[in-house]
């Protein structure tokens, strides 16, 4: 066994690679051709410092003939002061390709999820990609997550197994149909974790508790790596549409990429002061997916969201149970509903810098909220919340449309129905996430229908804030509550199902909450 120690990064160049700061160390080398047998390894050891770059390769030269490369890594957990972030170090590898951004090379990231994996045509470890490891220079990928004041200590071993390649796996993936009802409201989650990033479950498992949890739909959203689409087409079903997608984990915020297409991989190795996030935004939508940042007050380190929301598609106001991270959540994205009506805009920036116009999508003036439940493990429970969206059928595209249109609201569970419509007086209508054009002074009448929320309080909110708070619902959970206004006054009207609040003046916990209804012609 041969050990090379890398003791530190001082003397060694931080390269700037289009994205957060990067650092190559030396390579490990193996033996040539003529020299090898069944099996070699090497180890290396090194120290990072505090402040070290986002992420640090450390090259691999592997040769002809090699079957399977595998990586065990472990690094010290140093006690620290309270209040002082210890070490957690993530990894990943990118094959011969190269490591440029875009991830063209990228075979495998697992986080801080696992301690060593393999690669090989036939097989690999959750979260990494199987096919054949090719001559050439890999790098594993080291990603400080934090680093404790007295450095991070590490050791990675690397060992190849020489021989026959074996036959390389035909991904299969799930359907873009299920068989739906029409039109109607269908029942989702789009914010999952399995065993192939940090998650605990199998494909099978999640797709047993949606059904149970009476989702018609769900998307595959693993941390930085899209090795799960390959493995969700035996869970889907007539009953199950899977959409693929991943949570895109920088350290400046996530980023839910919502239903793209199979084998579609999205970078995440850059910072907001990179001005990189527009490129990858604009690469979700060109493989047919949506933009959706997710928790973007959650208190994790590098969970906050800071890329602004210029580019949502949708956001994640709703992550798990509610916590009080969500209730910022929600405030912020009510006050970017009124920004929105403030401001009056008629389109925003396309996907290639032009605008798109109210033809297309009248409501990009505003970003739908979403909530999802982020689970990925026991007790973590699929479906607390779900989206129930409005959609011509249970297709990816029509899901899509309707999450894009706003045409949904937020349940804590299969339990909440919601019927939330406005009415003018002369028949006008219109139901969640649409416009009901009638004169500023013509009255309106909003009507929210409820099931399943027992002793909910309905409250309704405008871009004034609460104006209507209707008593409790009774034990049943079934009632209905109307409220009259205007236009002039209520330039938005959503509606929010509260669950009581023992004391204090703070609201109670979220049971349901809609997208907004538009009054007034703009």
């Amino acid at each position: 066994m041969c050990e090379e120690h890398h003791s530190g990064i001082g003397r060694r160049a931080v390269f700037l690679t289009g994205a957060a700061a990067a650092l190559t160390l030396g390579s490990v080398s193996f033996a040539s051709a003529a020299d090898r047998d069944g099996q070699e390894t090497r180890t290396v050891r090194g120290t990072l410092p505090p402040g070290a770059p986002d992420f640090v390769y450390v090259p691999v030269d592997v040769p002809d003939g090699v079957r399977e490369i595998k990586v065990a890594y472990s690094y010290d957990r140093p006690a620290v002061p309270a209040g002082t972030t210890g070490n957690a170090l993530d990894i990943g590898i990118f094959d011969e390709r190269g490591t440029e951004l875009g991830g063209r090379g990228f075979r495998g990231w697992s986080g801080g999820a696992r301690t060593e994996f393999f690669l090989r045509a036939d097989d690999a470890t959750p979260g990494y990609l199987p096919g054949p490891v090719r001559e050439g220079t890999w790098h594993i990928v080291l990603g400080p997550y934090t680093v404790a004041p007295q450095g991070l200590s590490y050791e990675i071993t690397v060992t190849l197994t020489y021989g026959e390649p074996g036959e390389t796996v035909r991904p299969v993936y799930p359907p873009e149909r299920a068989k739906g009802r029409g039109r109607t409201w269908y029942r989702g989650d789009c914010h999952l974790h399995s065993w192939y990033s940090d998650g605990r479950r199998t494909p099978a498992e999640i797709a047993a508790l949606a059904r149970a949890a009476g989702l018609d739909f769900i998307n595959s959203s693993e941390h930085n790596t899209h090795s799960a689409h390959a493995h969700w087409a035996d869970a889907a079903g007539d009953d199950l549409l899977v959409l693929l997608g991943e949570e895109v984990t920088t350290r400046n915020g996530h980023v839910v990429a919502l239903g793209t297409d199979p084998g579609t991989f999205v970078d995440w190795r850059y910072r907001a002061r990179d001005n990189r996030f527009g490129r990858f935004a604009r690469q979700i939508r060109r493989a047919g997916g949506l933009v959706v940042p997710a928790h973007p007050h959650a208190t994790c380190i590098g969970c906050n969201w800071k890329f602004g929301f210029g580019e949502a598609d949708a956001v994640e106001v709703w992550n798990g149970p509610w916590t009080p991270d969500d209730e910022v959540a929600l405030a912020d994205w009510d006050a970017m509903l009124v920004a929105s009506v403030r401001q009056g805009r008629e389109g925003r920036e396309g996907p290639e810098g032009g605008r798109e116009g109210k033809d297309e999508r009248e409501e990009r003036d505003w970003i739908p909220a979403m909530g999802s439940s982020d689970a990925h493990r026991d007790p973590d429970v699929v479906g607390r919340p779900q989206t129930v969206v409005l959609a011509d059928d249970l297709t990816r595209r029509a899901i899509q449309d309707g999450i894009r249109a706003g045409r949904s609201y937020i349940a804590e569970s299969q339990h909440v129905s919601l019927a939330f419509t406005a009415s003018g007086g002369r028949g006008e209508h219109a139901g969640i996430g649409e416009r009901l054009r009638v004169d500023n002074d013509t009255p309106v009448t909003v009507r929210l229908e409820v099931t399943g929320a027992p002793r909910c309080t309905v409250r309704f909110v405008t871009d004034q804030g609460v104006l209507h708070t209707g008593p409790p619902l009774p034990v049943s959970g079934a009632g209905v509550v109307e409220w009259r206004t205007t236009a002039s006054y209520a330039a938005y009207v959503r509606a929010e199902l509260r669950h009581e609040t023992a004391v204090g003046p703070l609201p109670g916990a979220l049971a349901a909450f809609t997208n907004p209804i538009f009054l007034g012609h703009r």
